[in-house]
């Protein structure tokens, strides 16, 4: 095991000296406490920095996956709040939900989000609401309106049927409309961009699903520059048609980048190994496919799509908040190679050793996918989950037991129905950056780079580097990250072979005031092997001054458990912060590879559970008790001598 340094909770001066050396950690967003800047020779002046500027980089969280009225859906889920109403909640302020009662961020400010409404029909449901519209007065819209969930359910599914058929009144296409609507992102953005202490980016959801599978994408602007309209499913469901649009733009000054997210949801084509239309990839496309997607939204409320049990049979923590169906929809999902992450790099490292190109080099965030307005609300203790009226209450979610019941006894549940759907969401995610500051090109260049984390909701910090000669006292050195940084790559990086010498890694990871200790830090690790890709967990650090058992090469039971009556945690478990460097022993020089960093809390009771105990009864029995909240690391590769 690597040598690990640990912090004990209920010392607040150690805790203090944690916070200080640690770049970027704050108690809550907004204040910062930066590391001493390493060093550097005098250059010219510089542009003077925002506050809280941090050579070695500050960790910000944020969600840049956020619906509100605008959408389509949001909008028939009777959401009417704006993106001003989104952009207030990030900032901590109270905002109302369609299901009548107010909602606010427990967990502090976020630092940066992006509201991200559907391309598709953008504007057009707040506008055919307006009874002196021509919309208005189209047979499609009758009862698209109802405050019943029964008849909003129905609704969305008509319209939903509509867009797959291509079959929505021609009307709902009007420039106009989607102009209006657009207009309206960019000017919320730029009200409420305040750099240094909130960055907001202009932003979109294109919304591609060829027979029902997910190919959904969030297209995110680096500045206020951005196209006159958004390119939408609309003209294309093919995402190389998007990547090429961006291209077309990025020629004219206007630089984006999209991320996909519910790979879950794709049924294998948003991983698939070849181009939508069935033509063989090439270096071109990977190329114009990595230009254009260099992160992934790895974790959301519908699932998490890290990895499914079924392909990594031999990682104990795979079956995290698994979805197994068709978005919007019960249909089951019967192919989960190509509609996950880790196998994706897999399947990508094997095309860079066997084809020369690499389309699936990406990096990690995740968000949340609200249709609330509510960027960030994805606080287990704190949920209201996200589709509006339909499940904004425990009873309508499969929480709590029907009809004012006190017992599950009896009760049967139809899993063919929506409600079967919202069960397997979690709270789930958010996007975390390692940036010099909080502003719209710092945090954009990180993206670029892949120096981005996602955690499953609670705000954890991991910082992962690799190099081959870092030095041994590196773990308790105050200029660890400026090494770090000098000596080697971060998350997102290429690690370049040394002479056959295994690669050596730090891993350090923070956790979050406001939620669970730490349990165990894991590196996962992808290679090729005489021309198949294989994959591997490691335990590289334990808590509680616990070692990896070398016969299993996993951490012993901490002893860490929950008390499912009042979901107090055991208490004096876990880790406030883990510090590890390992050195790769099965590595062989020879061979492809990519390693990510997981780092996973003590259990704590899941949404489910907290719905539960404040109505007075049993958890549903059908629902998971408790999770392992949780973070990762983009990537680093490494790449063998030629």
């Amino acid at each position: 095991m690597g040598k690990r340094w640990r912090t004990t909770a209920g010392t607040l001066t150690a805790m203090a000296v944690v916070l200080a050396a640690f770049p970027g950690s704050t108690a809550g967003s907004g204040s910062t406490v930066t590391a001493k800047a390493p060093v550097v020779a005098k250059k010219a002046a510089a542009p003077a920095h925002l506050p809280g500027y941090n050579t070695e980089r500050n960790a910000y969280f944020g969600d840049l996956h956020v619906h509100t009225k605008l959408s389509f859906d949001a909008y028939i889920f009777n959401v009417r709040a704006s993106p001003d109403d989104a952009y207030r909640f990030a900032k901590g302020e109270t905002i109302g939900h369609s299901g009548g009662f107010n909602i606010r961020l427990s967990g502090g400010p976020l630092d940066f989000v992006a509201v991200t409404d559907h391309s598709e029909y953008i504007g057009a449901l707040q506008e055919a609401a307006n009874p002196k519209s021509p919309l208005n007065k189209l047979p499609i819209m009758d009862g698209l309106f109802s405050t019943d969930p029964v008849k909003i359910g129905a609704a969305f599914s008509r319209v939903i049927t509509a867009m797959g058929a291509n079959s929505l009144p021609v009307e709902f296409k009007d420039k106009a409309i989607t102009a209006k609507a657009w207009k309206e992102v960019q000017d919320a953005a730029e009200r409420n961009n305040d750099p240094g202490h909130f960055t907001t980016f202009v932003g979109y959801e294109f919304t591609s699903a060829p027979d029902g599978k997910n190919l959904h994408r969030n297209v995110i602007f680096k500045g206020a520059k951005v196209p006159e309209l958004p390119y939408s499913a609309i003209e294309s469901q093919d995402p190389e048609n998007l990547w090429q649009r961006m291209d077309t733009w990025r020629k004219a000054g206007v630089e984006a980048l999209a991320i996909p997210h519910n790979m879950n949801g794709s049924d294998g084509i948003m991983f698939e190994p070849t181009r939508r239309d069935g033509r063989p990839m090439d270096k071109a496309y990977a190329d114009l496919r990595m230009r254009n997607e260099p992160i992934a939204e790895i974790t959301q409320i519908k699932g998490t799509s890290e990895t499914h049990p079924s392909l990594s049979p031999n990682d104990e923590w795979a079956n995290f908040e698994i979805m197994e169906s068709y978005i919007g929809t019960t249909k089951p999902i019967t192919k989960f190679v190509g509609g996950y992450v880790r196998e994706a790099l897999k399947s990508g490292i094997l095309m860079q050793d066997t084809k020369g190109y690499n389309p699936f080099k990406f990096g990690f965030i995740g968000s949340s996918d609200t249709h609330n307005a509510a960027p960030g609300s994805v606080e287990d203790r704190n949920y209201f989950s996200k589709a509006g009226r339909i499940d904004g209450k425990p009873e309508q979610r499969g929480s709590i037991p029907p009809g004012g019941g006190k017992t599950w006894d009896g009760v049967q549940e139809d899993e063919s129905s929506s409600l079967a759907r919202f069960k397997s969401w979690g709270a789930s995610g958010i996007a975390g950056v390692w940036a010099e500051e909080n502003s719209r090109d710092a945090i954009y260049a990180a993206m670029r780079r892949k120096e981005t984390f996602a955690t499953s909701g609670p705000r954890m910090r991991v910082r992962f580097f690799a190099a081959y000669d870092y030095p041994q006292n590196i773990l308790k050195r105050s200029d660890l990250v400026t090494v770090a940084y000098h000596n080697g790559v971060p998350m997102g990086g290429d690690l370049m072979p040394s002479k056959g010498k295994a690669p050596q890694f730090i891993l350090w990871a923070m956790r979050d005031p406001n939620s669970g200790y730490l349990q165990r830090a894991q590196i996962v690790k992808g290679w090729v092997e005489n021309g198949v890709a294989k994959e591997a967990v490691f335990d590289v650090a334990c808590s509680d001054h616990l070692a990896v058992n070398p016969a299993t090469g996993r951490c012993p039971d901490n002893g860490a458990k929950v008390d499912l009556s009042n979901c107090e945690p055991t208490k004096f478990k876990g880790d406030a912060e883990i510090r590890t460097l390992w050195r790769d022993p099965t590595f062989k020089p020879n061979q492809r590879a990519f390693y990510y960093a997981r780092v996973l809390e003590n259990p704590s009771c899941r949404w489910s559970t907290w719905d539960a105990i404040r109505n007075g009864t049993p958890p549903n029995p059908k629902l998971l008790p408790t999770l392992q909240e949780r973070v990762w690391s983009s990537p680093i590769w490494y790449a063998p001598s030629l």
